[in-house]
């Protein structure tokens, strides 16, 4: 049974879970607030009867009498008390101590039975009411213990009590009711962003991200609920606008030398050619597969970095060395066109890292300094140590880079100059890849450059990366 009531509750709506919920914590604490308050008057209205009792005990003590060594009430109408005892109900008996009745006063025949003697407070149980009783014990002046005993009946406070109850058991219902449409109206309340954010989810497509709840309310749960969905919104916009950037730009990439193949090769079987030309042919198509090889190859490194699947193997690196053998790597080709690179690299530099992620960063600064560097310039590489790592800059002479570009530079397909690149073989993506690399490092790649003076790539890097699990988590 109670597993057929949590699949049927399972099966409700929030609002009405919410407001079921509310419901049964309201029940249950009127319950005990009802027990309590009752408890409480009951107790209260006891000890004020067992008050009265005992004024009414010490006031009888007053006006006991002897008569022949046998003690008794005085009846007396000078009495003032004697009159009261009446009006307020009041029984009451003196008994020695073996038990025996010496006198009686008041009502004492409606006492349903009298307790055996004891010393306090105790109730009588009869069949139409209850009473209360009070045995205090009396020392006669011949030594001897006399009991008296007062009694008084708890009709009243057993009718004030029952009406308690009743207008208890009539109100709790009545509380419950506004109880449950209270609950339906704070529960809509509650959840009408969550209906809201229900409504913005169903209309977004993949085509249009634009959706927003834009919720104004109090800056709570709820709130912040929807303000973070509208960030996420803004965040999916953007990823999804940069993916589809990132298609055009690979598709467009892809058809430029597709294009230049397949058009070679409709020239070249347009007519016989000679053995040169052929040649020729082959060599200009080996150059665009080449392209188009280097332009996969990246792509796929920058997908199994994004999906995490990057091969990372850290380990000590003699960084100096590294870097030393990267420089005298690209010096032929620096030379072929006419530049000149200088290196100075502080001896003993070392850190952790995946040595063949450092070798493509630092070749695809260089390379970059190399293409747009004009013949006769000149390309620097520094390395020191800092604090908590080290740095290597990559400087040129190049013709600089304009300001609008920096944010941009590190961007996929990125270009300043888009004919040249291409006629460089470039495809934006080699600045993207240095600084992914980097990340993965846990360091930092900055550009800083002047037009006409030329640009400085500088690469921080701490001497130890951080863990796989939480280059992921970025």
């Amino acid at each position: 049974m109670p597993s057929r009531i949590r699949r049927w509750f399972g099966e409700r709506p929030l609002r009405v879970r919410l407001t079921l919920w509310y419901i049964l914590v309201m029940a249950l604490t009127l319950l005990l607030l009802t027990n309590y308050v009752y408890m409480r008057v009951q107790r209260d209205m006891i000890a004020e009867v067992d008050n009265s009792l005992q004024v009414a005990a010490s006031q009888a003590s007053v006006i006991l009498e002897d008569e022949n060594g046998r003690l008794s009430f005085d009846y007396g109408e000078e009495v003032p008390y004697v009159g009261q005892v009446g009006e307020n109900g009041f029984a009451m008996r003196l008994i020695s101590a073996d038990g025996t009745v010496l006198d009686e006063w008041g009502g004492y025949e409606a006492v349903p039975s009298w307790a055996s003697v004891s010393r306090g407070y105790v109730t009588l149980s009869g069949e139409k009411t209850n009473w209360r009783l009070y045995s205090q014990p009396i020392e006669t002046e011949w030594g001897t213990i006399v009991w008296l005993q007062v009694a008084q009946s708890l009709a009243r406070v057993q009718q004030a009590l029952d009406s308690l109850r009743t207008q208890l058991m009539l109100g709790v219902p009545l509380v419950m009711i506004l109880a449950g449409l209270g609950g339906v109206f704070l529960a809509g309340r509650a959840l009408r962003p969550i209906n809201q954010i229900t409504r913005t989810a169903q209309s977004i497509s993949g085509s249009d991200l634009k959706q927003r709840i834009n919720y104004h309310g109090a800056a709570d749960e709820i709130g912040r609920l929807a303000k973070m969905f509208d960030e996420m919104l803004d965040r999916l916009n953007v990823a999804f606008g940069r993916e589809r950037q990132f298609t055009a730009d690979v598709a467009h990439e892809l058809r430029t030398p597709l294009t230049v193949l397949k058009g070679q090769i409709g020239v070249t079987v347009s007519r016989a050619r000679t053995g040169a030309e052929y040649e020729r042919t082959l060599h200009d198509l080996e150059e665009q597969v080449d392209r188009l090889i280097r332009l996969t190859t990246d792509l796929l490194f920058l997908s199994r970095l994004e999906q995490g699947r990057l091969p990372w193997q850290p380990e000590a690196i003699e960084f100096s060395d590294l870097l030393a053998g990267i420089v005298e790597q690209v010096q032929p080709l620096a030379e072929s066109k006419g530049l000149k690179l200088n290196k100075e690299i502080s001896n003993g530099l070392s850190l952790r890292g995946d040595p063949d992620h450092l070798i493509r960063l630092f070749l695809n600064l260089l390379d970059n300094a190399i293409r747009y560097t004009q013949p006769g310039g000149q390309i620097e590489v520094r390395a020191e140590g800092e604090d908590t790592g080290l740095y290597v800059s990559v400087s040129d002479t190049g013709p600089g880079i304009p300001p609008e570009h920096l944010p941009h530079l590190f961007d996929r397909f990125h270009r300043v100059e888009a004919a040249r690149s291409r006629a460089t073989g470039g495809a934006g993506l080699g600045l993207a890849i240095a600084y992914e690399i980097t990340q993965w490092h846990g360091g930092r790649l900055e550009v800083r450059s002047v037009l006409g003076s030329g640009t400085t790539f500088t690469v921080h890097l701490p001497s130890s990366p951080p863990e796989q699990r939480d280059i992921l988590l970025r």
